[in-house]
């Protein structure tokens, strides 16, 4: 019999119960009910992430409307056209896009390595006191604007970093023709090049790589940590069996975040370059382009057509770099680390 104290249980079959057996275990449902406080605060919460699509679909919307000109009056050779002639209806991205996609590379296999052992440093390695002066570093790095990045690379990279690449086209010219430089042995023919803008657009990348693989191997469960030890791993063990695969999914989203990074970077790769209209395929040469670039440099001297093409060539970089983020997010979401996070 049920005491008065305690109300009877609902039996099997009863209306709104689930029919389970008598011996199951069957969790109950808790709901608070919603007051007017959580309602106000759900529906802000609700515009503001809606906000969001709002926002991108209005830049969408507005590089669209001001790029329609140009893209009627050459069509898709837009694409595929390597010059730059407004007045001439004869302009075209064929040769800053894969400019500035080589830029992004170079910059993601110098900051890559890097920040992943950095961030395995201090994760894992690193004194806790030297840990917080770490994370405050690299956050600080994250601060610093895009421009003095590129004063840094123009007055202080770049006068020191020729002996090295001259070194590269000396030694290793020959066996690998891209790193040949075809100029001449002179002072101008290493400078303003991709590869210098790579390495400077590489330091500004290596903070969000770095903070963001950090906080995906600070995620890995100290279960799984403890287990390996118990089984007698050492700590490069440890890292490499259970930090590495845990945070595999959040590494990849990580770089593919800073590779929309290095796309969309302007100021720097403007300071740097030597703009040129040609598909680049020696990048120690002097020389480079991109299509963010090309928009900070050109803009002030474009006549209405003019403008209009550097707002669809802006058109073709936002999709882009949208495709590249949201592939990153997609890869996060999926991954062991991400649904840890969401968690």
């Amino acid at each position: 019999m049920t005491s008065a104290a305690e109300p009877a249980a609902p039996y099997a079959g009863a209306p709104g119960q689930p029919d389970h057996g008598p011996d199951q275990d069957v969790p109950r449902v808790i709901t608070a009910p919603a007051t007017p406080g959580d309602r106000v605060f759900r529906g802000v919460l609700r515009i503001a992430g809606l906000s969001v699509f709002a926002i991108m679909g209005l830049i969408a919307f507005f590089l669209i409307l001001r790029g329609t000109d140009a893209l009627r009056a050459v069509g898709l050779s837009f694409l595929t056209e390597q010059k730059w002639q407004t007045a001439a209806h004869n302009f075209g991205i064929a040769a800053v896009l894969p400019d500035g996609l080589l830029i992004a590379v170079i910059a993601l296999v110098i900051a890559v390595p890097v920040a992943l052992f950095t961030a395995i440093f201090i994760s894992e390695y690193a004194p806790v006191r030297l840990r917080a002066a770490l994370i405050s570093l690299i956050d600080l790095m994250a601060a610093i604007p895009s421009i003095i990045y590129g004063l840094w690379g123009l007055f202080f990279l770049q006068p020191r970093i020729i002996g090295f690449v001259r070194w590269l086209t000396s030694h290793l010219g020959d066996a690998i023709p891209f790193l040949k430089v075809r100029t001449g042995d002179i002072g101008t023919s290493y400078t303003s090049s991709t590869f210098i803008a790579g390495v400077v657009v590489a330091l500004m990348i290596i903070p969000i790589v770095t903070s963001l693989s950090r906080e995906v191997f600070s995620q890995a469960p100290q279960g799984e940590r403890e287990g390996a030890y118990a089984l007698g791993s050492t700590r490069r063990g440890m890292v490499r069996t259970v930090v590495l695969p845990f945070g595999k999914g959040g590494v990849i989203g990580a770089i593919m975040l800073g590779f929309g990074r290095a796309m969309g970077e302007t100021i720097a790769v403007a300071l740097i370059i030597s703009p040129s209209f040609n598909t680049i395929t020696h990048i120690l040469e002097n020389g480079a382009n991109s299509i963010s670039a090309l928009i900070a440099l050109r803009f002030g001297e474009s006549d209405a057509l003019s403008l209009s093409a550097l707002m669809a060539a802006g058109l073709v970089l936002f999709a882009l770099t949208l495709l590249v983020n949201v592939a990153a997010g997609f890869v996060i979401n999926r991954s062991r680390s991400g649904a840890s996070i969401a968690d």
